[in-house]
């Protein structure tokens, strides 16, 4: 594993500032769009496993990590917006999207727009472009989820992992959900895990990498492939062994490499 070499960034977006780590390298540029509960520490542990050369942006969204005083609008429209204004800011003229779970549906919408210089996408067990199956007692526990250290931990054995979660990252996780604002929370559990993006989404053009869990049982490889990948061309699906929804975390190996493997075909 090599060391991050990282250097921390303030980025302004529409109503303040979101915290991102960054490090110059070779292209194309990757960036980093954590899921509902995480940060940019949920990727620390791929990007430990990258190319020691390979340039990227890991930040916080705005709502959570570093970034939680940034006010709303937390919708996804305006995730995506925030995203492109990092991109520009940090003058990417070839780049990657790298989105999980909820970065993952934020990826979608901002490749959708064919921005100039992106050249591809990696989606991490990503929420699917339109919901499947979500009725309103998902949508409450999802809001309900991250406000005990107890509801958390269960969640993280009973849904999101198989089990391959370290002290440490277990530690991490109840710390990110729980600092999460209210608001960014409510934002995706009522409106952004129910929006319905799939219009947009057949305008993508560049590849796109799909990377489901073996057992994921929020994104299931099943539910992917029968609902996300007819809607993007480009798509093409691989299942990762031995994990649930957070990938990135129980797995970073497979997703550091699979991300590798995808940016040299480029």
């Amino acid at each position: 594993m090599t060391s991050l070499n990282v250097v921390g960034r303030f980025f302004d977006v529409q109503g303040g500032q979101v915290y991102a780590h960054v490090r110059e390298g070779d292209g194309p540029a990757l960036v980093f769009l954590h899921y509902y509960g995480g940060s940019r520490r949920t990727w620390i542990p791929v990007l430990r496993r990258l190319d020691p050369g390979q340039g990227f942006v890991a930040y916080d969204q705005r709502g959570w990590g570093d970034s939680t005083s940034v006010p709303g609008p937390y919708g996804l429209e305006q995730l995506a917006d925030d995203a492109q204004r990092v991109i520009d800011a940090l003058g990417y003229s070839d780049y990657v999207l790298v989105g999980h779970s909820m970065g993952g549906k934020v990826a979608q919408i901002v490749a959708a727009r064919r921005p100039a210089g992106l050249r591809g996408a990696v989606l991490v067990a990503p929420a699917p472009p339109a919901p499947i199956g979500v009725t309103e007692q998902m949508q409450e526990m999802a809001l309900h989820a991250y406000e005990s250290e107890e509801g958390i931990l269960q969640g993280i054995d009973l849904m999101m992992t198989r089990g391959g979660l370290t002290p440490e990252l277990r530690r991490q996780v109840v710390e990110d959900s729980m600092r999460g604002g209210e608001q960014a929370r409510l934002a995706w559990s009522r409106q952004g895990m129910v929006q319905d993006v799939s219009a947009g989404v057949s305008a993508i053009e560049v590849p796109v990498l799909v990377l489901a869990g073996s057992h994921d049982k929020v994104d299931p490889p099943t539910a992917l492939a029968d609902h996300l990948l007819p809607l993007i061309p480009t798509a093409t699906l691989t299942v990762l062994k031995n994990t649930g929804h957070l990938s990135p975390l129980e797995v970073p190996d497979q997703v550091a490499a699979h991300i590798g493997a995808f940016v040299a075909q480029l």
